[in-house]
């Protein structure tokens, strides 16, 4: 598994920022695949490769923090896409995996143990309050942070959620450099 690295780890290795490490995949430049959640992989030697090719300086040992894990839980296959995009640009190095409804998202959380939830109200199996209901009540996972998206979000629904425990509520479309700007802050309060 050290062979595989994310794209921070790979901007960290290389020392340039995450969003040069995309762009030298799109180019061509870096060899890369996508992940099932479409996260972007790169193998170890492809980036050494990649580096010796362009004259960059291979670094000593990388930090072993631990990564703060994110799940994303919308059934819209665009908006997961959009926000792992947005998410893997930012230079904190998240682990982020997504479900596409409510009962995979209970597994998740109980297997994945997220740090943050980024979760969509409406859903076809099961809502959203629930889900967010089940984790601020398990005393395991109820210190998970959690900011619900909708598309349907009035003062209502907002104030429903807080009640049972959302953090953030943000209406789609989705304001991705405030919702960075929350997840970022919400992560580091820790």
């Amino acid at each position: 598994m050290e062979d595989i690295l994310t794209v921070y780890k790979a901007s960290q290795y290389c020392s340039v920022s995450p969003k040069t490490i995309i762009n030298w995949i799109d180019a061509g430049h870096i060899k890369a695949y996508r992940t099932v959640g479409g996260h972007r992989r790169i193998r170890k030697p492809d980036l050494e490769a990649f580096m010796k090719q362009q004259g960059i300086p291979a670094p000593g040992a990388d930090t072993g923090d631990e990564r703060k894990r994110i799940l994303i839980v919308d059934d819209d296959p665009i908006i997961v896409e959009t926000l792992v995009m947005a998410l893997e640009e930012e230079e904190e190095d998240y682990e982020i995996i997504s479900a596409s409804d409510g009962f995979e998202a209970g597994l998740q959380v109980n297997h994945f143990r997220p740090h943050l939830l980024i979760l969509d109200i409406m859903m076809p199996d099961i809502k959203g309050y629930d889900v967010c209901k089940k984790i601020k009540e398990n005393e395991e996972t109820r210190d998970t942070k959690i900011i619900v998206l909708s598309a349907y979000l009035d003062d209502e629904k907002f104030k429903k959620m807080k009640e049972y425990g959302a953090d953030l509520c943000f209406s789609k479309p989705l304001p991705l450099p405030k919702l960075k700007a929350e997840v970022s802050r919400l992560l580091g309060a820790d």
